[in-house]
Parts: C-alpha cells; structure tokens; sequence
C-alpha cells in the first residue's frame, strides 16, 4: 500500500510539473484579441489629426534623408565590410524596394485593421503571442532608436560643413574639438588616421575618455520638444523640410543630368552580384520609414482608408526619386571618387557647382531633420503600446494633459538617444537599424499569413493581393538579403544577437511576471 501511495504520489507531482509547463508554454504564446486592442486604445487619449496627404509626408520625410544624403555613397562605392554596387546601385534600389513593397503590403493590411498605435508589435500580439511580440517591440526599439542615432551622426557632421562656409563664424563653431562633435570611436579613429595620438586630444573624468557628439545631442532635445508639443505641429515641420529637400533633389537630378557621362557607367556591375546584394542590404537603410506611419496609427483620421494610402503612396514615390538620383549620381563621378560621407555634394562639387553643393549640404540637413523626427515619433509610439500592455512600467504611458502626448516617453527616448550618440558610429548603427527591421518585416509578413488562416472572417479595409504568395516573398526578400550580409558583416552580426538576448532577460525579468501578477488579480 505504501509503494503504491508513492507512486500515485510522483504521478501527481509528474503531473503538476507538467502542469506548469504547458501553463508556462500556453502564457508565451497567449495572444489578444484585436477587438480589445482597439476598444483599448480609444480610451487612450491621443488625438486623431492624422489624414492620408499628413502620413505620405511622414512617410517621405522619414525615408528620404538619410540614404540619399550619406548612404548612397556607401552603397555605391562600398564599405571596409561590403563590396560597392557601383552603377548597378540603381538595381541595388530596386531589390531594396521589392523587399519593403511586399511587406508595405503587409503592413497595410494589419494598419488597416487594427489602426492602433504600436505597429508590427501589436500585429504580432495578434497572432503569435506575448512573447514574440515583446521580441519585435524590442526589434522595431533597436530599429528606430538605433537608427535615430545613425541619423543624427550624419546630421552633426553635415552641419559641421555647413557652418564651415561662413568664414566670418568663430573657429571654436567651424573647427570645434574633435571629441564634441563625434562618438569615442569615430573621434579615435579620426584621430588615428591624422597620425595624432587620442589620449593627448580627448579629456577624461576619472580616467574616463569623455567624446560627446554636441550637435546630436542639440538636435535630439529640439526634437523631443516639437513632439512633446504635438503630433499635428510635427507633421506641420515634416511638411515643411520635406519641399525644401524635395527641391534641393530635383536641382540635384535637373543640374547633374547635364554632366552625365555614360562611360561612367561602365563597367555597370563592378562587383558582380555580391555587390548589388551588399549595396541592395546597405540602401536598405534608406527605404526604413515606411513602417514608421503604422506608428501613428491612433493618431489617424479614418485609418482604414488613409493608412494603406499613406505607407505604399510614401514608398512609390521615394522609390522614382531614389533611382533617379542613384543614375544621376554615378553618372556624374567614378565609383572610385564617390565620397561615402556627402555624396551629392561632392559630385557637384566635382563638376564645379559649388553653389548647387552649398544648397544641397543645406537640404542635406532639412532632410536628415526630417527623419529624425518620423524615427522618434516612431520610437516613442511603440514604448507607448508596449507600456499600455504593462511589459514597461505603466508610469511610461501617462498623456500630457494640454499637448495629448506621451511626453514622458519622448523624454526618455530622447535621453537614450543622447546616450547612444556618444557610442555608436553611423556605419554600424545603420546596419544594427537593418537587422532589426528586416527581422520586424518578416514577422509581420507571416503574422499575415497566420491571421488569414486563425480569423479569416475579420474586415479588412485592405487586403494582401494574391496571399500566401506575396507575403512569403517578403519572407523571402528580406531573409535573403539578412542572411547574405551576414557573412561580410562583423561587429553589427554580434551586437544584434546581444540585443535579443537582453531583451529576453527584461521580458521574463519584469514583463512575464507583471503579467501573471495582471492576470492574477483580475482573478
């Protein structure tokens, strides 16, 4: 009797471990419903001022700036990591675009139908649950915050050459010290290549080498003050930089096309197909924004109609104005003489337009603005979704009262923006930014499929055409181009596995368990 009280003893203990176990399994993978994502949001308190023409502006603003500026030339000429695509970047820019173009549709077809502030975080609550949900909130934070800070690295160094054209400024404005204008390493390695030892230019505090990038750091309280104020005041900005860069591209693409020279062209693919996936995955860089309307969701005036318009109308016309300017560009320059850090600028200056370059180095820094803005608004927005669902601390989704803002978030976001800028240099930020968005479009494009298949009764405003087909090939497109830079990536392929596993340690440190507490209480 006693074996047999032993055994129905361990059975029952078998049984209780298992128990947990599936509880535990059933938890990760719990997802919720989008009724309640919407009922939920519209107690959220933010204001819907947000119409079709306002989202493209975010769109293009967002988009057009950073790869049309800075990483185009990186794209065409190459990197010390990857190969150029030289005058094939043109067919670089098209395989970049067919991977966001799938999964612009995707994006539209959740955005549609579940117009909710949170993007492909809460695309994938819907469908893949909890736990690979915070994994791609955490991604798309990797992709817009570490992509802000790529962004504002571009634009203090583009200011520093534009003040340089106002002889009659102070030297300590045209010519500061290197370690206020720059990240550690970026400043070491300049430092370094001048033959100039870093510990005898950079200060210290306690032994500390102290490098912080200034104008970044200006330009990231500027930033945070317009959106505390209000979303509607900065799609008005947006706006506003978008026609002048927008002008400043089209004399670019009107002057240039005069200096073209088709030998130029040739050979068209230097690096044969290694190069075009290369400058294919670093202009990808340049296509991130798209993605960023899906934020402003909660924000939108009728998002069933306005939000499909807003992402794939941004994404068409970026797309003409990139091909443009890539023909253009290599047209003008040899591969070899394409300068990485202000391309277009230096193409007209290579033709002897130095006033059409002064102007360009002008919209170069209303267009980097520009994206600034959209990249926080973004960051800021997915915070806001992820806090509400309590994986943050709820502190973090408070509304300002008078501006209907998260404006404690923006300042957060704004101080970690500030903190990064003194770390990360533009080349490897930028590639960090491409993982996380290349890993947040294939959920998203699967998130599709899934949700076709769990809940295919649900409305939806706009639909994927030809579905499962045009989803996989975003899988597809995207993964491809992840994987193969991969192999010629080195520092950014570390770090990004080192984001995720942070970001697993917070979900199951804090957000797991405020979660089982949430649900315990309610019991």
């Amino acid at each position: 009797m006693r074996e047999i009280n032993n055994n129905l003893h361990n059975l029952c203990e078998e049984k209780l471990e298992v128990g947990k176990i599936g509880s535990f399994v059933k938890n990760l993978f719990k997802t919720k419903n989008p009724d309640d994502m919407i009922e939920s949001a519209s107690k959220g308190g933010l204001q819907k001022t947000l119409g079709a023409f306002d989202l493209i502006i975010l769109g293009v603003g967002a988009i057009i700036g950073s790869g049309i500026f800075t990483v185009v030339g990186i794209a065409a000429a190459g990197s010390p990591e990857s190969a150029g695509a030289g005058p094939a970047l043109v067919v670089s820019m098209i395989l970049a675009s067919l991977a966001c173009v799938f999964s612009a549709m995707c994006y539209s077809e959740f955005a549609s139908m579940i117009p909710v502030a949170g993007s492909a975080y809460l695309y994938t609550y819907a469908t893949l649950g909890e736990f690979l949900a915070w994994i791609v909130g955490w991604v798309l934070m990797l992709e817009y915050l570490v992509g802000y800070i790529a962004v504002a690295s571009a634009w203090s160094g583009y200011l520093i050459q534009f003040l340089k054209g106002f002889p009659f400024l102070p030297s300590f404005i045209t010519n500061p010290p290197i370690w206020l204008i720059n990240d550690y390493s970026s400043a070491v390695s300049t430092l370094t290549k001048q033959g100039i030892d870093p510990t005898t230019v950079i200060p210290t505090i306690a032994g500390i080498p102290i490098s912080i990038n200034l104008p970044a750091v200006l330009v990231t309280v500027f930033m945070a003050a317009i959106l505390v104020k209000g979303i509607k005041e900065s799609t008005n900005m947006a706006g506003i930089m978008v026609v002048i860069k927008l002008a400043v591209i089209a004399l670019f693409v009107f002057t240039g096309m005069f200096y073209v020279k088709p030998q130029n062209w040739v050979p068209f693919a230097p690096n044969g197909f290694e190069g075009i996936f290369m400058g294919a995955f670093i202009i990808f860089f340049a296509y991130i924004g798209f993605d960023a309307i899906a934020t402003a969701a909660e924000e939108t005036k009728n998002p069933q109609k306005n939000l499909p318009i807003g992402i794939i109308g941004s994404l068409a016309t970026c797309t003409i104005v990139y091909v443009l300017v890539g023909l253009v560009l290599t047209g003008m320059v040899p591969i070899g003489q394409i300068d990485t850090h202000a391309p277009i600028a230096h193409a007209m200056r290579a033709v002897g337009q130095d006033w059409v370059a002064g102007l360009i180095s002008l919209g170069a820094l209303t267009g980097l603005t520009s994206v600034l803005l959209v990249l926080m608004l973004a960051g800021t927005r997915i915070l806001y979704a992820m806090s509400r669902d309590n994986y943050l601390p709820t502190i973090l989704k408070t509304v300002h009262k008078k501006f209907k803002t998260p404006h404690i978030i923006t300042v957060l976001v704004a101080i970690i923006c500030m903190f990064g800028s003194m770390f990360l240099n533009i080349s490897t930020a930028a590639e960090l930014c491409n993982f996380g968005t290349f890993t947040s479009f294939i959920i998203v494009c699967i998130a599709v499929i899934i949700l076709r298949k769990t809940d295919p009764n649900r409305k939806r405003p706009f639909r994927v055409p030809f579905c499962p087909f045009f989803p996989l090939l975003g899988v597809i497109c995207c993964g491809g181009l992840m994987i193969y830079s991969m192999q010629f990536l080195t520092t950014s392929r570390f770090l990004f596995p080192l984001w995720l596993v942070i970001g697993v340690l917070i979900y199951f440190g804090y957000g797991y368990k405020k979660q089982r507490k949430i649900e315990k209480d309610e019991k």
